[in-house]
């Protein structure tokens, strides 16, 4: 099993977000299902979202850390 990027794990946990806002519990007969929490969800995709950037150099105040100059 290969190790996915965070990109794709980002792509995984807003479609979550997505079927968990359309339908949070469904029920047939005796049987039901709860699909994942949305707050536990949005913490993931704030994660991802933060690593992405760090990754991909995006998002963030760039600060140069050169030998000011003299004039």
């Amino acid at each position: 099993m290969a190790i996915k990027t965070t990109l794709e794990q980002l792509e995984e946990v807003q479609a979550a977000i997505s079927k968990v806002l359309e339908a949070q519990m469904s029920s047939i007969g005796d049987k039901s299902l709860m699909r994942a929490k949305l707050q536990a969800l949005t913490e993931r995709e704030n994660i991802l979202l933060q690593r992405y950037a760090a990754e991909t150099g995006t998002g963030g105040i760039a600060i140069n850390q050169g030998i000011k100059r003299r004039d």
